[in-house]
């Protein structure tokens, strides 16, 4: 499958951008060869690969949830832009 000035028009303008002739043209021989050059992967034979999603095995690692007390407390409540009732006063978000 060769990449054609029409499908490098049709992604610049997905992408909202707007070529000179001169870049399509130039992005069309660039993307044509990347293309062509990914092509040769379907020449490997991979009949004897197993398929695998992830090279290492997932796993999630977790630690302890436990409650710690914040040892700046009072310094983060001095820096506060408003206070009401002793707790953060932010601006309203959502309507």
């Amino acid at each position: 499958m060769a990449f054609t000035e029409k499908d490098v028009d049709y992604i610049a303008n997905l992408a909202r951008l707007s070529l000179s002739p001169q870049e399509t043209k130039q992005f069309t021989s660039q993307l044509d060869k990347i293309l062509s050059y990914v092509h040769k992967l379907d020449e490997l034979n991979t009949e004897s690969v197993e398929p695998t999603a992830h090279i290492l095995p997932v796993n999630n690692v977790f630690r302890a949830d436990e409650p710690k007390t914040c040892p700046n407390a009072q310094y983060a409540v001095e820096q506060a832009p408003e206070l009401i009732n002793g707790l953060f006063s932010v601006p309203k978000v959502i309507e």
